[in-house]
């Protein structure tokens, strides 16, 4: 196939594919992917790794079979193909077509991707081996005849199995779930625009966070279902001609040594690791590297200059949302970064930002207040998000008075940086996960022992928050009701969701309409660790292990 050009208003190219194509023309030798030994040892004969030629020419190729399934503009395909290199090769060739991606958690357990399967109306799910079963069991459930293939199949040439794409314009490159404080994930609209200027924000970074063309390495365990990953390290790489180092996930043990062997520049990492990695017994390894950055969100106060000490790096701190993408995201690329104030950086002039009490007034140096932010100039969108699928009141009331407002607490410093307090939403954030209370309220809530129910966060050592759950219960409650209320969760959702504490209460504290009073829950919640009606379900807290097979 062959990639459009730039577009001639913006300047960028037409999509992630046709950047793909422009890096493949210019850099064909060097490695676009890298999938280190550590990460794939569960399905392939470690490592695996491919050049810019290599890559360009199995999108299209996969393009071309996906073209005889029926793909076209206008249609979402869902892909729960965890971070192996499938991800990157289907999630281009699709775009070629105009068709786009929904990002599936593989922690998710069926009734999960059931939602997602019906809210976002892909036409046909691609997995890995193992989860073949649950995608079909999830479609099922969801009462939609959504196709289900293995990634390797589709390589091997199939015949039409969706009905051809009507007209679309296939700007839209995917749909990503993000939680929220309604219950369920939404689902954010994310174009091809989205992405480019993901990468061009990465591109043109500057103090601590350069990128050479062509010879820039980034190492990430995220995944490939979020937008750092998707939209932030792999697009900045694509469009520089660098090499995505990609983990299935952080395993302490053989961090630095695949942070050497990769011969990585830079690093995406979440607040958790930095405790972890100051963890481990010192090393001279703990210097023996080739990295120059790397890039955080909420590392614990008393690690981060600590950290930079030891592994002899910046580690930066920065603030996005998904739907602000790279419109209003804020990075503490250079000095002041104010290690152990939860800085993260000065708004760049491009990033317009008020910071506001509850009555929407601005708050003076100092205060708290919540962020508000948008795009400088005539399109105060530009980079955003393009809104959230089938709600557009949620989508409206984000940008009253022209503004999205992000939900967090923050304060600016008389030098003018920015300092993260608190979440106004009710999202608990686990080790760099959103979960929304109200979803794992609702699946605990059918539980037949369960009379009411509210889940908060309370603060870990760890993982930043811990899920609790507060129970009034049918029946005198203890330690095995406790165990039996989580494996009916653990059963139903993703493991990070589950309760990691579960406490028995005789009543929850509500509001005269029987509303519940979330501050007072938080209180409560807070209060109850180390109780006797408060059970640790920390340690059952686990990845479900798929069986091992070949590589899709």
């Amino acid at each position: 196939m062959r990639a459009s050009g730039a577009s001639s208003d913006t300047g960028l190219e037409a999509s992630p594919y046709a950047a793909l194509a422009a890096a493949a023309a210019r850099y064909p030798g060097n490695q676009f992917l890298l999938i280190p030994s550590s990460a794939c040892a569960g399905y392939a004969q470690g490592p695996i790794a491919l050049t810019y030629a290599e890559a360009f020419a199995q999108v299209d190729r996969l393009a071309q079979c996906y073209r005889s399934a029926g793909l076209g503009g206008g249609q979402r395909v869902a892909l729960l193909l965890e971070n192996r290199p499938e991800f990157f090769l289907h999630w281009f060739a699709l775009n070629a077509l105009g068709a786009s991606v929904v990002p599936v958690n593989p922690d998710y357990r069926r009734p999960e991707i059931a939602y997602l399967l019906a809210h976002s109306e892909a036409v046909m799910a691609v997995g890995i081996p193992e989860r073949l079963d649950d995608l079909g069991a999830a479609a099922k459930q969801a009462g939609r005849a959504v196709p289900v293939m293995a990634a390797r199949d589709i390589s091997e040439g199939v015949r039409r199995v969706v009905e051809p794409a009507a007209a679309g314009n296939g700007n839209e490159c995917a749909l990503m779930y993000t939680s929220g404080t309604t219950g369920k994930p939404k689902g954010c609209l994310l174009s091809n625009e989205y992405f480019l200027r993901m990468g061009l924000r990465y591109m043109n970074r500057r103090g601590y966070v350069q990128l050479e063309a062509g010879r820039s390495r980034v190492l990430t365990p995220l995944p490939m279902f979020h937008m750092n990953a998707m939209g932030g390290s792999t697009m900045g790489m694509v469009m520089s001609g660098g090499c995505v180092i990609q983990l299935d996930r952080f395993h302490p043990k053989t961090w630095w040594s695949d942070v050497r062997e990769t011969r990585a520049t830079g690093i995406h990492c979440l607040g958790v690791m930095p405790a972890i990695l100051l963890g481990l017994p010192p090393s001279p390894d703990d210097t023996a590297h080739c990295v120059r950055y790397g890039t955080a969100a909420n590392v614990e106060l008393q690690h981060h200059e600590a950290f930079e000490k030891r592994f002899r790096f910046p580690l930066i701190e920065g603030w996005a949302m998904t739907e602000t993408g790279a419109g209003a995201a804020i990075s503490a690329d250079d000095e002041p970064r104010h290690l152990g104030t939860r800085c993260f950086g000065k708004p760049k002039p491009e990033v317009e930002f008020r910071i506001v009490d509850e009555a929407g007034l601005d708050v003076s140096a100092g205060e708290p207040g919540e962020l508000l932010v948008r795009h400088a100039g005539p399109d105060p969108k530009l980079g955003f998000f393009s809104g959230y699928l089938k709600d557009p009141a949620a989508t409206e009331a984000g940008w009253a008075g022209g503004w999205w407002h992000t939900g967090d607490v923050v304060r600016r410093w008389p030098d003018g940086t920015l300092h993260f307090v608190d979440r106004r939403k009710n999202v608990i954030r686990r080790s760099g996960e959103n979960i929304s209370a109200l979803e794992v309220e609702e699946t605990l809530r059918a539980h037949p022992m369960v009379v009411q129910v509210a889940v908060t966060g309370v603060p870990d050592d760890v993982r930043g928050e811990e899920v609790m759950a507060c129970v009034v219960s049918a029946r005198p409650a203890g330690t095995i009701e406790a165990r039996e209320i989580f494996e009916w969760a653990i059963q139903r959702t993703a493991y990070f969701k589950c309760p990691g504490w579960i406490a028995f209460v005789p009543v929850l504290p509500t509001t005269a309409t029987q509303k519940l009073q979330r501050g007072a829950v938080r209180e409560l919640g807070a209060n109850l660790l180390g109780t006797a009606a408060c059970f640790d379900l920390r340690p059952l807290k686990r990845r479900a292990k798929a069986p091992q097979k070949e590589s899709a």
